[in-house]
């Protein structure tokens, strides 16, 4: 997969304020797809199609042992998300300080 098609993923699967809700509840431990449905009030098929989304950014892992799956965050796909933005800031920076040579040099004509 491309890098920008990984990070379009990643800011789509969080784009959505119910996918960011199941991450919030996931950073505090792993949790069963009902025990994530139930605060959020909706139905565990809403939250099993939320966590596809986040599957797929590679966001959030899902275990299944009998009759329950069991979700859990999973690091690879925020790696990638620190990566882009450090990479980002890093440029921003640049850009930044060649503007504040260009202003000081104007500044003292």
């Amino acid at each position: 997969m491309s890098p920008r098609i990984e990070i379009d993923r990643l800011f789509q699967a969080l784009g959505d304020p119910t996918r960011r809700a199941i991450v919030d509840r996931l950073s505090l431990g792993p949790s069963s797809v009902s025990g994530l449905a139930a605060p959020l009030e909706i139905t565990v098929t809403a939250v099993a199609q939320h966590l596809q989304v986040l599957e797929a950014a590679r966001l959030v892992r899902t275990e299944k042992a009998g009759r329950v799956r069991t979700c859990r965050i999973a690091p690879e796909g925020f790696a990638r998300l620190e990566r882009w933005i450090a990479d980002h800031r890093a440029q921003w920076e640049r850009r930044l300080d060649r503007l504040g040579d260009v202003l000081a040099e104007d500044g003292d004509d």
